[in-house]
């Protein structure tokens, strides 16, 4: 028994089925028509973000240039503010001190009119010796802050350093030396914190020897001779 079999018909699906024909202005025609165009958009938006962000960082640049130089001179005038604070510091605390050496001097001025005045008949006594530690105990505390008398007798007349209240004749010494101390003088490190009270000797025939100076040809002598010459020239004129 013969079966025919079913012819395949054109409308069959399963024929062979042609791939459709691209619609115009489909996305393969749009893309190889604009293929062109898109790179040079791309692009141009690039070179234009990069300019953005380089102009922003110069921008940035700049702002943190003047951050920075505020910041400078911030601290600059901070540290300034510091020396200058601590140098006042230093200076009245030296005022203090100063002022606080100075009282203590007239109690130094004492022991040296006591020790001074001190009777002959005392001379090793325990008293007289206590009164000496104490007096050098005080001038101890006064070198160990920078004080130190100043040398006046024998040295001489300084207007810096001495303050001459009387003149003193008949010393034999030569004038302008300090020959008499009246109140001690004292020195604070480099400057003078009081000048010494002095008799300075006046007065006096003793002075510095000069190397003798030599005459200038017109000098005295020459004028010495003058009268002389002028003479002999009289006594020649007379003579004719």
């Amino acid at each position: 028994m013969n079966r025919r079999r079913p012819s395949a018909s054109p409308d069959d699906g399963r024929a062979t089925e042609q791939e459709p024909a691209p619609e115009p202005g489909g996305p393969t025609e749009g893309g190889r028509a604009g293929g062109g165009r898109e790179p040079d958009d791309h692009g141009a938006g690039a070179q234009q973000e990069l300019e953005r962000l380089s102009a922003e960082l110069r921008a940035a640049q700049g702002q943190a240039a003047e951050h920075l130089a505020s910041l400078q001179r911030t601290a600059a005038e901070f540290s300034n503010y510091r020396r200058r604070t601590g140098e006042e510091r230093e200076r009245e605390a030296g005022l203090a001190s100063e002022y606080l050496i100075r009282k203590v001097l007239t109690l130094a001025d004492d022991f040296d009119r006591a020790i001074d005045a001190m009777p002959g008949e005392l001379s090793g006594t325990a008293w007289v010796d206590g009164i000496t530690a104490i007096d050098r105990k005080l001038r101890g505390l006064l070198e160990s802050e920078g004080v130190r008398p100043i040398e006046a007798l024998g040295a001489r007349f300084d207007p810096r350093e001495h303050e001459a209240i009387t003149g003193v004749p008949g010393t034999g010494r030569p004038d302008g030396e300090v020959v008499a101390e009246i109140q001690r003088g004292y020195r604070i490190r480099d400057r003078v914190l009081r000048p010494a009270l002095v008799g300075v000797a006046a007065g006096s025939d003793t002075h510095v020897d000069e190397p003798p100076r030599e005459a200038p040809e017109d000098g005295p002598q020459a004028g010495h001779r003058a009268p002389a010459d002028d003479a002999s020239r009289g006594g020649e004129h007379h003579h004719r």
